[in-house]
């Protein structure tokens, strides 16, 4: 299994994504989702890969491919078209692979994350499907996931904002999504590539790859464990119907019915 999440904001895009291809009792394996094309100063896309990693790989180095020979995402006019080159491929490969995974009952099974931006064009994110449809991040829906997302999503859907959470709060979300989704499930695990991509800076300024020892992830780790129990802490008292004696009533009428039972 895998997590891979993208978020748009007013002033850029987050990427992040994990890097564990397999695991099990007594074999763990990696391998990075996160892969960057770019001319800069003029196009870059990042793109982050889920699902079955022969299909995944095959797709990127097709795609590595054209672009270094200036076709495909080298020369579309826009990020819709970029999406629809990522969909016309994963199409191509399952043209090439599909039928015989399936005859062995193993799924066609590949999603893709897409982001980026084109000179003179809007920044975007888009999820791939693996029918090869692509669907858009809006303001109302800001962010995108692929993979085991279930775990690291009600942070997000709490704490980001399109118009008003900075690129840099929203690298912080992205880390605790991560965080939340490896600390709930094994097949989810380090390392942790992150991105951060500027509006209109057309080249890639901010990577950084977290390795499960890296310090500045165990701080994040320990700082928001402490922070969840503390806030835990100071949440009101909860007041149950059959009465409490460390709170006051659970509801006015009770108090003032007891105040007239004890006048009597």
């Amino acid at each position: 299994m895998s997590y891979c999440l993208g978020i748009n904001t007013a002033d850029g895009l987050v990427l992040a994504s994990d890097s564990r291809s397999s695991s099990g009792a007594d074999q763990v394996n990696t391998c990075q989702k996160m892969h960057q094309f770019s001319i800069p100063g003029e196009r870059v896309f990042v793109i982050l890969t889920t699902g079955s990693l022969s299909l995944s790989q095959s797709i990127i180095t097709l795609l590595r491919q054209d672009f270094d020979a200036g076709l495909g995402l080298a020369a579309v006019a826009n990020m819709y078209e970029a999406a629809r080159v990522l969909g016309a491929m994963m199409r191509r490969i399952s043209d090439l692979d599909r039928a015989a995974l399936e005859k062995d009952n193993f799924r066609f099974n590949v999603n893709l994350i897409l982001g980026g931006q084109i000179l003179g064009q809007p920044h975007e994110l888009y999820m791939v499907y693996p029918q090869g449809n692509p669907l858009r991040s809006t303001p109302d829906a800001p962010f995108l996931q692929i993979g085991e997302s279930k775990y690291g999503r009600p942070i997000l859907d709490r704490g980001i904002s399109h118009h008003s959470t900075t690129i840099y709060q929203s690298a912080k979300y992205a880390l605790l999504s991560l965080e939340a989704t490896m600390r709930s499930n094994a097949t989810v695990g380090p390392p942790v590539d992150l991105l951060l991509y500027q509006l209109d800076g057309l080249q890639v300024t901010h990577y950084r790859r977290f390795y499960s020892q890296d310090m500045d992830l165990i701080e994040i780790h320990n700082a928001w464990e402490k922070a969840l129990r503390n806030a835990v802490h100071q949440l009101p008292e909860i007041c149950f119907d059959g009465g409490d004696a460390r709170s006051s009533p659970p509801y006015p009428e009770a108090a003032g019915w007891r105040e007239s039972t004890e006048k009597s």
